[in-house]
């Protein structure tokens, strides 16, 4: 199972990215989905998260500004990010909770992570 993500790049504070991560491999099932991030001299944050049937739960720092989705048919997940703030700036990584054997049980996968930077 591999983690792909997308995406990240340079933009002004108030600006938008959205950011992309798609799953390949031996896939059963996927369950969570979710991102996060880490910024230098900082502890890993956990930015959002979805369930496999839509149901999201986001840090209280990014409530309002950013929007996770996902699409279950390309076994990908989305991080849509608007008024970004200098703070946002980071690595950030996407994981999935991923069934990729019949006969094991789910497992947590990351991806190698994407640089966000905001910055004027």
């Amino acid at each position: 199972v591999q983690l792909q993500a997308s995406g990240g790049g340079l933009v002004q504070p108030g600006g938008s990215l959205r950011l992309s991560c798609a799953v390949s491999g031996t896939i059963i099932s996927i369950n969570d989905m979710g991102w996060y991030r880490q910024a230098p001299g900082k502890q890993r944050e956990l930015v959002a998260t979805i369930t496999r049937g839509g149901g999201t739960n986001y840090a209280d720092s990014v409530k309002g500004r950013f929007t996770i989705s996902r699409d279950n048919a390309k076994n990908t997940v989305y991080l849509q990010m608007n008024s970004l703030k200098p703070d946002d700036t980071a690595v950030y990584v996407c994981n999935a909770v991923v069934r990729g054997s019949i006969v094991g049980g789910p497992r947590d996968y990351f991806g190698q992570g994407t640089q966000v930077t905001v910055s004027s």
